[in-house]
């Protein structure tokens, strides 16, 4: 493994970068929890996920970067960094005993994912799926079309939902209409990169392997996430023109087509950072 040096300078140059970064993206969420306000678009980012703002803000450069002068630094504390002099860097060899199986899962699900074709026809019917017959899940924001009229683009439609952890959040009767059946053990033989949450996913394996995954990896992965989850919830049931997103009307030819390419540009930039991601995995192990 090559191996970069950075001064004291230079690396809290980038952390200071790296923090003003975060702060620009996650300022107003903060404002909100303050405030006690609840965002039906955006706290998924933290409440699903439960990687905090703080969390995110921390900056760890990866493997095979010294950190000179870091030694008095509380990062020289943290799990998995090792004190070397004055210098701190990723035990590599301890982060790997200990998250090995981590490590083992999260890089098998981003090379099946690359293998796969892209799908864009599920046309984001997962988030109609959650209410199908059922209670809202954000009841303070209306149904575009209904409750009659929802449940009808559901069954006008085929649900082929691949993804299992969005799959749990269907109504039972939009369970039975799912054309698969994924699993938590068979998420390796299931996801593909047209599926916007494995692609809002791949924040929450970068910052699993944290401090092993570049900060840098980890904020591209949220940024990624930010932008997916707000065509997730464009193209969802909800009116959510109040707070300034326009729909995304799958239950027409012209928003079924929107949302495809919506798909197909997130596909690309998500198969991108898996590639990112196992580049960073292969200086680990």
């Amino acid at each position: 493994m090559d191996v970069v040096r950075l001064s004291e300078t230079e690396w809290r140059a980038r952390e200071a970068a790296h923090v003003a970064r975060v702060h620009d993206v996650t300022a107003a969420h903060l404002d909100r929890r303050v405030r006690g306000e609840k965002h039906p678009v955006l706290d998924f980012l933290f409440d699903y996920y439960g990687h905090t703002p703080a969390r995110l803000r921390r900056w760890h450069p990866g493997p095979g970067v010294v950190l000179e002068g870091a030694a008095r630094d509380p990062r020289a504390r943290w799990r998995y960094m090792q004190v070397d002099g004055d210098a701190v860097k990723l035990d590599v060899d301890a982060f790997v005993e200990g998250r090995g199986k981590a490590l083992a899962f999260v890089r098998a699900l981003l090379e099946r994912t690359l293998e796969r074709p892209v799908h864009t026809g599920c046309f984001g019917l997962h988030e109609w799926a959650m209410v199908y017959r059922g209670d809202r899940r954000h009841e303070s924001w209306p149904l575009r079309l209904g409750r009659s009229g929802t449940d009808a683009v559901l069954e006008a439609g085929t649900l082929r939902c691949t993804h299992y952890d969005a799959t749990r959040f269907f109504t039972p009767a939009a369970a039975a209409r799912n054309t698969v059946a994924p699993t938590r053990q068979g998420m390796v033989d299931f996801e593909q990169p047209g599926c916007l949450h494995a692609n809002m996913d791949l924040y929450r394996w970068a910052f699993k392997l944290a401090p092993g995954m570049p900060s840098d990896l980890i904020a591209d992965a949220f940024e990624l996430a930010c932008e997916v989850r707000e065509l997730d919830m464009r193209a969802s049931p909800y009116d959510l023109r109040a707070l300034g997103y326009e729909p995304v009307p799958i239950e027409t030819a012209e928003g079924r087509r929107a949302y495809a390419e919506a798909q197909r540009g997130f596909a690309e930039r998500g198969n991108a950072l898996r590639r990112e991601m196992l580049a960073a995995l292969d200086a680990i192990a």
